[in-house]
């Protein structure tokens, strides 16, 4: 009767558990998802590491969540089959996050340089008046920077009249601001730095969130296996 009781309290946890591999799987999705819709607003739609990587981060929140039904239903009818498959397929999931944050540490300048250069093929575009230009106003004025590297990286864009900035560079915006302007009246630091040091401020809650979501890993794996060896054991836990 002890190992029954043990065994309730572990099939208990696991059920909350895999309702935070559901949570943790909608998360990824949502941040993936996320991520790449900023991603595709400034680079190329051509395949990059980070785009690669979201694409890759979005797989996985699908697949956790589809493990986490197996779990799911491997505990309620426990059925070692199933168990078997929740463990050996989120272990899977564990390695494949692993390997995806080495790539995105290993990658994390490639990312950078594919950025500052798609930002400025996107400053090319921007006398265009088309999409690109409001998303590069936007970002500059939530980032309070102006060109790639810095303000005077406008000064290579046909923009009309000739030698002005865009007026999102202002630091009070309003019409024709950018015109005539005066250094002390606009931001002189680039995008892709204040956007780097943005990224870079954000991977330790970013490294936070992946040490959480694998901790739960690990226990439920630890769970589900303690599950198996009950039910091989012929147990009846529930």
């Amino acid at each position: 009767m002890a190992v029954e009781g043990g065994m309730k309290c572990v099939k208990i946890l696991l059920y909350v558990f895999l309702l935070a591999f559901c949570a943790c799987a909608v998360g990824l999705i949502v941040v993936g998802v996320a991520a790449q819709y900023v991603l595709s607003q400034t680079l190329s739609q051509e395949a990059t590491p980070g785009s690669v990587l979201l694409v890759v981060i979005i797989a996985v929140g699908a697949f956790l969540f589809l493990v986490a039904i197996v779990g799911c239903c491997g505990a309620c009818k426990e059925n070692n089959c199933l168990m078997i498959t929740f463990v050996i397929f989120l272990s899977l999931i564990m390695l494949v996050e692993v390997a995806a944050a080495i790539a995105g540490y290993v990658f994390r300048d490639k990312v950078m340089s594919e950025f500052n250069k798609d930002f400025r093929q996107q400053m090319k575009n921007y006398p265009k008046q088309n999409h690109t230009g409001s998303i590069l106003d936007r970002m500059q004025e939530n980032f309070k920077c102006c060109g790639a590297a810095n303000y005077t990286d406008w000064g290579n864009i046909p923009l009309e009249p000739k030698g002005r900035v865009p007026d999102s560079c202002c630091i009070n915006v309003t019409q024709g601001c950018g015109i005539n302007f005066k250094v002390k009246d606009i931001y002189t630091e680039g995008c892709v730095e204040k956007i780097g040091v943005w990224l870079r401020n954000n991977v330790l809650v970013v490294a936070a969130a992946a040490l959480g979501i694998a901790f739960v890993e690990v226990l439920g794996v630890a769970f589900a296996c303690c599950l198996v060896k009950s039910i091989r054991s012929g147990y009846e836990v529930m």
